[in-house]
């Protein structure tokens, strides 16, 4: 016989709830802070010792909680932020749900402390492994609050024993607190450890005091490498800093990505931003980026995850378009010579010919007048993209331009050139690849993609819902170059390829595009293809090594580098020049010691 359905004992249900919230120390480091900054705080610090294991403190400057409040604070689904049932399509704070408090009590010994403005003195209550709190009692305490966390899972010996060292949860609550940091440039946050003070991050209202801060979190090589970027379009506006390719790292572990504040970890998000970094990354290397999208909270789901890491936006073809456009064209527009330039762009400056305070117009790209003999009959099929005359080095008079004037050429393979700062080295094989891979791109987007017929219709087996998408998003397949027709329920027919992919696997390109589109409800795999066979073009268009260059060649292939986007990196990721400044020459050979 089954057994009798009861209502848990509320220990257990808290010490259930707490298996999806108290994950490890961190766990709480993150709920703890969320809730100062909900409360408004201008100033929060966070005191752990054992790594978080023994004790976890953590203190604010918020608003307080009255004495009446404080056992009630400690109850399940309790909280000040929801009234009603509307206002989960409109959250505006980072915690909601009321579980974060008495989660974190059921599994430790806990001592909430609090005053608010309007009392004379603060009151503290304990809890202890989720019993019944004690009674409100008085205490010494400043306007704010205080959640003094102690021997995290004492009563749960079992997840005790999952914890690892002292200092690998400590490295998971520097994470955590980084990631809070970076999320309120306005709010003071301290960290310390067994009585150390490990991270001070001073509250500041100008972007030099949030690059101060992003270069103790994420290092003096990123925001050295790093652009600024804010745009606004449709009521989306998105905003922070872009890692160039030079910082790239082996893994994916400086992506900070925050929706209205709170940090995320979306797939939508992560793949815009990678297909935007995908002709700049070299292969296996991540992109370093802090990024902060802003919209109405009506469009963004919050609600989805116990730990609130996921989120799920109501247009996310459209969150996915926005990303991938703004990332894409903001690395587009750091030519050489333009790293050290801030942008700060409007969103029709972006998204169309010119914004009243944009940059200026983009110029026309020109290819290099250089003679050679590696020429690739595949230019016409892209209607002489690279085929315009370059300036010279000459009508550049009286500015030194970003790369310089070239002084000679080392061993067939690079060039060196003279500017402003020192010494220019240039892989003129690399550079060239991407001035030609960009000129046949262009091409492309001007004149559209050209279709071939196929001699022999390729007849594709599909399931009914593969088919009803080739229909629905029939117009996107013809812009890609592709007709498809359904021929059954479960039959498609595809006639008409891109001239450029006549030689690929058609059938399963097609079947891929379809299940994007199904999953994602958009796709990259076509363009993706089409420009994997543009860098195969532009790599053997391209200037070989060994091939002796004049002075004018190599000028020209300057000039057209400054011209080009993305003209730092080669097609496959491969940085095409470094500079090498006067102080450093100085110091190679020891001048001025």
């Amino acid at each position: 016989m089954s057994a009798r359905i009861q209502l848990l004992d509320s220990a257990l249900a808290n010490q259930i709830a707490a298996g999806e919230v108290v994950e490890r120390p961190a766990s709480i480091v993150k709920e703890l802070l969320e809730n100062s900054l909900d409360a408004g705080c201008g100033r929060v610090g966070v005191e752990v010792e054992q790594g978080g294991i023994r004790r976890i403190l953590v203190r604010d400057d918020g608003s307080g909680i009255v004495r009446d409040d404080l056992a009630l604070a400690l109850s399940r689904h309790a909280t000040s932020k929801l009234r009603r049932l509307e206002d989960l399509e409109h959250v505006g704070s980072l915690g909601f749900r009321g579980e974060a408090l008495p989660s974190i009590a059921s599994v430790s010994r806990l001592t909430l402390g609090s005053r608010t403005t309007e009392s004379e003195g603060g009151w503290r209550i304990d809890c202890a492994g989720g019993t019944e709190p004690g009674a409100p009692a008085p205490t010494p305490h400043p306007v704010g609050t205080s959640v003094d966390v102690r021997d995290l899972f004492y009563n749960t010996p079992a997840r005790r024993r999952f914890l690892r060292s002292e200092k690998t949860e400590l490295g998971h609550i520097e994470q955590v607190f980084n990631r809070i940091a970076l999320s309120r440039f306005d709010v003071e946050l301290s960290l310390r450890h067994n009585q150390r003070l490990l991270r001070l991050c001073r509250a500041g209202a100008e972007r030099g005091d949030w690059e101060r801060r992003l270069a103790e979190i994420c290092g003096r090589s990123f925001t050295d490498n790093a652009l600024w970027v804010s745009f606004e379009r449709g009521g989306l506006r998105l905003w922070g800093w872009l890692g160039l390719p030079a910082v790239a790292r082996a893994q994916a572990d400086m992506q900070f990505f925050y929706v209205n504040g709170r940090v995320v970890r979306d797939r939508q998000v992560t793949h815009a931003v990678r297909a935007a970094y995908e002709d700049v990354l070299f292969h296996g290397r991540h992109p370093a980026y802090v990024l902060y999208l802003e919209l109405d909270s009506a469009q963004v789901d919050v609600n989805v995850h116990p730990t609130k890491h996921e989120v799920r936006f109501r247009e996310s073809r459209q969150i996915h378009d926005f990303l991938r456009r703004c990332v894409f064209e903001s690395l587009g527009r750091a030519r050489p010579g333009e790293v050290e330039t801030a942008h700060s762009v409007t969103a029709e400056g972006l998204f169309h010919d010119r914004a009243a305070d944009g940059p200026a117009p983009r110029p026309h790209q020109h290819s290099m007048p250089l003679l050679v003999r590696e020429q690739i009959s595949a230019y016409g099929q892209v209607h002489g993209a690279c085929s315009a005359p370059a300036q010279t080095a000459g009508e550049e008079s009286g500015v030194v331009p970003p790369l310089g004037y070239a002084m000679a050429q080392l061993h067939g393979i690079y060039v060196l050139a003279q500017n402003a700062h020192g010494l220019v080295l240039v892989d003129m094989h690399a550079a060239h690849e991407r001035v030609v891979y960009e000129g046949l791109k262009q091409g492309i987007a001007q004149q559209g993609i050209r279709s071939q017929p196929l001699l022999v219709p390729l007849s594709l087996a599909a399931s009914a819902r593969e088919a009803d998408a080739a229909e629905e998003h029939g117009t996107l397949f013809t812009r890609l170059g592709f007709e498809i027709q359904r021929a059954g329920p479960e039959q498609l027919v595809v006639r008409q390829v891109p001239a450029l992919l006549r030689d690929a696997d058609v059938g399963t390109l097609v079947r891929d595009v379809l299940s994007d589109l199904l999953t994602l409800g958009h796709s990259e795999r076509v363009a993706e293809r089409i420009n994997s066979v543009l860098a195969t073009m532009a790599c053997h268009g391209s200037v070989r090594a060994n091939r002796r260059l004049t002075v004018a060649e190599m000028n020209a292939l300057l000039r057209a580098m400054e011209r080009t986007e993305r003209g730092g990196q080669c097609n496959h990721g491969r940085p095409t020049w470094v500079q090498l400044g006067i102080e450093e020459l100085d110091r190679l050979f020891r001048r001025g010691q």
